[in-house]
């Protein structure tokens, strides 16, 4: 089926992974994606060779696009871009800041001269504030939004494991991106679009930063488990398999006492009947839960706790993702092979079975400089 932005030219001067997740996924839903790269390619393409000899960041976040190679300081090679600007949709671009203004494309000024056009700035620090021109990348503002302070243990900071900051940088430009698509059906008129690393991650950090300045709570540092709901953590069982459990309520923790734990009455235990009483006395709920997991082989705790209808997951590795039963995948071609990724969070009928093929450094140069000649 043709993809809901078929017919939307976006132009991307992107580099990494905010922007180009952003466009990726525009280009998911049938937009035409023109990425931009420097002579020498998007810096992404080194990151590693994982992927059939290619980044595994790069295929992941580029299927679907028309790689154009452009030299900012050549002048045809601008008068080439502002052709494309000038046909286009959206802009998007994550160059350093000040980088787009200083070569003659700035979100302001193309706004200026296309005001049906759609701009996306993508920066570490935003486009205000004493940090506006300092360059960013995803585990420097893990660090700088604090992030980092309440991830990891009670011993050290945190990074997560994957670029949160960036992706969720992508998904807030992507989520902004198709409300300007609506408002402009509305009003005929694009929209100026600033998304930054750290407001994104700010934004993120909103539960922890009210507990501060509300109630001056601080934010622990606790692994895989909650500072507000007990238990709700990780248990070894007999035969050393680690459960996670999240038991949310009272209730929840009632059926966990009678269908799993053996302890039908400990719910009516005053230190153990409402959360805030079992997450005063932590370890020692923690010690109740792990004394019956650690006598359980985990196929019969796993089958005991879905009949008792309480949450859990089994803390899994990456090769277990690999395999997992729940995995949907999705394919696309690459210069070097077929690639197969997770398929895209949300499922819908007629979504795509295949998403676009990824293109090598400057693929697409000649057709574009045909198709938007003088």
């Amino acid at each position: 089926m043709p993809g809901v932005l078929d017919g939307l030219l976006v132009v991307s001067v992107e580099q990494a992974v905010a922007a180009p997740y952003c466009s990726a996924r525009l280009a998911d839903a049938g937009a035409r994606v023109i990425k931009i790269e420097r002579p020498e390619g998007d810096f992404a393409r080194g990151y590693d060779g994982y992927v059939h000899g290619l980044s595994s960041y790069f295929v992941w976040l580029n299927r679907g696009k028309q790689s154009v190679t452009l030299d900012f300081k050549a002048k045809d090679d601008l008068a080439l871009l502002h052709r494309m600007i000038a046909k286009a949709d959206v802009l998007i671009q994550n160059l350093a800041p000040g980088a787009a203004e200083r070569a003659g494309f700035g979100s302001v000024a193309m706004r200026a001269r296309h005001k049906r056009l759609i701009t996306v700035d993508i920066s570490g620090y935003g486009d205000h504030g004493p940090y506006k021109n300092r360059r960013a990348y995803d585990l420097l503002v893990q660090a700088e939004s604090g992030l980092a302070s309440i991830t990891g243990t009670e011993h050290a900071p945190g990074r997560v494991g994957v670029s949160a900051t960036d992706i969720g940088t992508g998904m807030y430009a992507h989520a902004a991106v198709l409300e300007a698509l609506l408002a402009r059906q509305k009003s005929g008129e694009g929209r100026a679009l600033s998304v930054s690393l750290f407001s994104s991650m700010a934004e993120w950090m909103t539960v922890p930063l009210l507990a501060k300045d509300y109630a001056d709570y601080t934010w622990p540092r606790l692994g895989l488990t909650h500072p507000f709901i007990a238990p709700y953590g990780v248990y070894q069982t007999a035969d050393k398999v680690p459960v996670l459990i999240s038991i949310q309520n009272d209730r929840e923790f009632e059926r966990l006492c009678h269908d799993v734990l053996d302890r039908p009455g400990l719910e009516k235990d005053p230190g153990y009947a409402t959360n805030k009483a079992r997450n005063a006395r932590r370890d020692d709920t923690n010690a109740i839960v792990q004394k019956s997991f650690g006598a359980q082989r985990f196929a019969e705790l796993a089958a005991r706790l879905d009949a008792a209808q309480i949450a859990w997951a089994r803390v899994s590795s990456v090769a277990d993702l690999s395999t997992h039963p729940q995995l949907r995948r999705t394919g696309f071609t690459s210069p070097n092979g077929e690639v197969s990724i997770p398929a895209l969070a949300v499922s819908y009928d007629g979504e795509p079975e295949r998403l676009g093929d990824v293109p090598a450094v400057g693929q697409h140069t000649a057709e574009v400089r045909r198709e938007f000649g003088a």
